[in-house]
């Protein structure tokens, strides 16, 4: 083997060492790099908020997780879901993550163990969209949910989702939700009323802009980034009063 053909080999493999290593410097000078197909949100902030952690049976069953393992759901992924952040996708991951920490305390909760009743019905204000977060982080579905198995149903889903059209709600919050552990019956309620998050005077201007699409580039980008600032008080600071909980007996 001649020199310059030595030379030659030394340099693919030190380029080829180099390629390997250029993510991880990238990912270490904070430039994070994001594998193809992976969702580049415009926010920063939905992987950064607190996650929900949970338990679950039938995924341990069926062997998606180990025994030991958990699922642990973000809010980036109630926005996947929904196709959207708004405070009412917040206010749906936030009033989850806080009724569960009343129902189970320091426990871990078990997805499939909880109920859900929704006061209003399903087309009132947003229950509706409301009522989906709450069932993907849950499992809590309404009669289109995974009915078990056996004649039991064991580890069923289904009609765990309800609404209560009949309840009178607080016509200044958004929703009222109650939820139940299956095993003790522990209840908690909880409001939210994201009014108190207030929204920059500048966004009453911006919204019919923005909506009819008349609106020019730098004045969406300024609703949406206006739009997400409340979403980040809701998810981190939310005003007191904001989400009200209380133990039912």
């Amino acid at each position: 083997m001649n020199k310059s053909h030595t030379v030659a080999l030394l340099a693919k493999r030190v380029f080829f060492c180099f390629m390997l290593l250029l993510p991880l410097c990238k990912l270490l000078n904070g430039n994070l790099v994001f594998a193809e197909g992976q969702t580049k949100f415009a926010q920063d902030f939905f992987d950064v908020a607190e996650p929900i952690t949970l338990k679950d049976p039938l995924a341990v069953i069926l062997g998606a997780i180990d025994n030991d393992g958990a699922f642990v759901f973000t809010y980036a992924d109630a926005v996947k879901f929904a196709g959207h952040s708004c405070p009412a996708v917040a206010g749906a991951y936030k009033s989850t993550q806080l009724a569960l920490k009343a129902l189970y305390g320091k426990e871990t909760p078990v997805r499939g163990n909880i109920s859900v009743t929704i006061m209003g019905g399903v087309d009132e204000n947003v229950n509706g969209p409301i009522s989906q977060i709450v069932s993907m982080i849950t499992g809590a579905a309404a009669e289109n949910g995974f009915k078990g198995f056996g004649p039991a149903g064991k580890y069923g889903r289904y009609n765990l989702m309800s609404f209560a059209p009949e309840q009178k709600t607080d016509t200044k919050a958004t929703c009222t939700l109650l939820f139940q552990r299956r095993d003790t019956g522990k209840t908690v309620e909880i409001t939210y009323d994201p009014a108190l998050a207030h929204a920059d005077e500048r966004m009453e201007k911006l919204m019919p802009l923005a909506l009819s699409g008349k609106a020019t580039d730098e004045q969406a980008r300024l609703f949406g980034n206006l739009m997400q600032e409340r979403v980040k008080t809701i998810l981190f600071q939310p005003p007191e009063g904001t989400f009200i909980i209380r133990e039912k007996q």
